[in-house]
């Protein structure tokens, strides 16, 4: 598979949401290999915290507060990425080399692209990941995730799957996204 189209993330039960109502995603990969996902988030705007916006750059702990998240591996890699792309602009960029096993010598080869959009019902973020971010291997698996801070500060933990009783996005078996290598 190529493209996921218009797919729901999943608020995690631990952590439930009244500021938002849904976020569905989209997932492409670029003929170049690269990525593009688009994540639509449905919801009251004055009920959900966005970040103010700063200039594009790298950042850590934007997992704090609203932030949108792609962790990418290959098949039976113990090995995988995360990259975070903030409403601010800014964007993260990690390598494991197993469970929350950090990488600390790992630079990205360039910088993830973000935009975000405003809408009346919530907001899209864009983001694209150049093929050199990304392993070359043939076949990503991919989880797909959001953080979402309210208005009052409480938090909730969104994915296409939940694999644990509290919201852990590192778990493999979260990776339930595959996209096969565009054809040369």
């Amino acid at each position: 598979m190529n493209r996921l189209n218009h797919t729901p993330l999943i608020c995690h039960p631990a952590t439930p949401c009244t500021a938002v109502e849904a976020i569905d995603i989209t997932v492409e990969r670029t003929a170049a290999g690269g990525l593009e996902l688009c994540f639509r988030v449905h919801g009251a705007p004055a009920a959900i915290l966005l970040p103010s916006p700063q200039p594009s750059g790298p950042a850590d702990q934007l997992w704090q507060h609203t932030c949108c998240e792609a962790f990418v591996s290959t098949v039976n890699q113990k090995n995988y990425q995360e990259f975070n792309f903030s409403p601010s602009g800014q964007w993260a960029a990690y390598r494991f080399t197993d469970y929350r096993e950090r990488d600390t010598s790992f630079s990205p080869a360039c910088a993830p692209i973000v935009a975000l959009e405003l809408q009346p019902n919530g907001f899209l973020l864009k983001a694209g990941l150049a093929p050199a971010l990304l392993p070359a291997d043939q076949t990503l698996q991919l989880g797909i995730t959001a953080v979402i801070e309210a208005a009052d500060g409480r938090k909730s933990y969104w994915a296409l799957q939940h694999s644990a009783p509290q919201p852990d996005f590192h778990l493999r078996p979260s990776f339930t996204l595959t996209l096969n290598r565009n054809p040369p």
